[in-house]
């Protein structure tokens, strides 16, 4: 059996996240707030026209894990490629609409699952209910977008600066336009670019309403930079219980937000998916290169879904306690022998030749004998 390292300790209450209660919605066929698990989006940077090249890139992030998926809609012909898109993949798509109702309507109708709107911004009432009326026609949640660099003028005006009362009252304002029109199949963001702004208006939207909050901290940065970021806001935000869906948005490739946004989750126990490579920075005690080594088996990892753990630590100081808590471990030891340990247990010694290799073979291994164990408790669960 695996080794849980996050159930083993979850009476403790130290590690608890009690999760704020949010009414939930479904996108496509991913349930959202509630007691649904966080679910991590990414959105596509092709050129929403070029279908092909749009499929290949979510379809990359379907391998990554991504449970949603937005594609920006800017013009008629970006909506016409819309149905194809929906067709080519295996996730619910949001549309990104701007200003244009037609966009909303249009997306709809080829089979986005989610619409991502401000519905202040779409136009007159008449219009609004265009789209709202789309949205329920074709089953479309939507996506109410507040982002702090484009709040409105007359909230500027009021409050002087972007700042948390006016994110939420421009929030506040959208939804009483949906409440209006009797729609209730929303979620909401209150994103910014900076740390505080952004988790101060979330705890605050929080307070305010019960439906599901789509978090991220907006344009983060680059890969480094943007996920440091990210984690610090996403990571606050999360620990106090409060998101229902996420998107780390980076300067980087979607598959790279999607890597991100598991990561975050993982740390804090809230999703498990693939292997959690556990391992010491290195220091002078190390009997083996800790840090290549752990380079190239996260690389050869990549392909691993099932939740694991495996610690690799250079030496004997903390390796053995850290094997104890994992599902592999192997430890550093002296004149090029290390130790292998399974399910906690000391298995067996191995000379330097290829560490890698074979702890490979080992994560596989019990991958397999993982998926086995969990289709025979299916079968006999029929």
């Amino acid at each position: 059996m695996s080794v849980d390292h996050t159930d083993a300790q979850a009476h403790r209450p130290w590690r608890q996240i009690a999760r704020r209660k949010s009414r939930q919605i479904k996108v496509g066929n991913v349930l959202v707030g509630g007691d649904a698990p966080i679910s991590v989006q990414t959105m596509t940077n092709t050129l929403t026209t070029d279908a092909k090249a749009t499929i290949a890139q979510i379809l990359a992030a379907e391998a990554a894990g991504v449970d949603i998926v937005r594609v920006s809609c800017p013009d008629e012909e970006s909506t016409a490629a819309l149905a194809e898109i929906v067709k080519g993949v295996n996730v619910p798509i949001v549309a990104d609409i701007h200003f244009h109702y037609k966009r909303g309507i249009e997306a709809a109708k080829a089979g986005a699952a989610c619409l991502r709107i401000n519905p202040g911004n779409i136009g007159s009432d008449d219009r609004v209910r265009e789209v709202v009326n789309a949205a329920k026609d074709y089953g479309c949640a939507i996506r109410i977008g507040v982002n702090a660099g484009s709040l409105e003028n007359d909230l500027l005006e009021k409050y002087g600066e972007p700042c948390p009362d006016a994110m939420v009252e421009s929030a506040m304002r959208h939804v009483k336009i949906l409440e209006d029109h009797d729609f209730f199949n929303f979620k909401i963001s209150v994103k910014a670019s900076d740390v505080f702004l952004g988790v101060a208006a979330y705890q605050a939207i929080a307070e305010a309403c019960d439906y599901p909050l789509h978090i991220g901290i907006t344009e983060a940065g680059g890969l480094r930079s943007g996920t440091v970021k990210s984690a610090v806001g996403l990571g606050s935000l999360l620990w106090a219980g409060i998101g229902d869906t996420m998107r780390v948005s980076l300067s980087a490739e979607p598959v790279e937000e999607v890597k991100v946004g598991y990561e975050i989750l993982k740390s804090l126990g809230l999703r498990r998916r693939g292997v959690t490579v556990i391992s010491c920075p290195s220091c002078a005690r190390q009997n083996f290169n800790v840090i290549k080594t752990v380079e190239v088996l996260e690389e050869r990892l990549a392909h691993i879904t099932t939740p694991m753990t495996v610690s690799v630590i250079g030496c004997v100081v903390n390796g053995p306690g850290e094997a104890m808590m994992t599902d592999i471990g192997f430890t550093g030891g002296g004149k090029g022998t290390h130790q292998v340990y399974i399910a906690g247990q000391t298995a067996h010694r191995l000379q330097n030749e290829d560490i890698v290799g074979h702890l490979v073979g080992l994560v596989e291994k019990k991958a397999a004998e993982i998926q086995a164990e969990k289709a025979k408790l299916e079968v006999a669960a029929e």
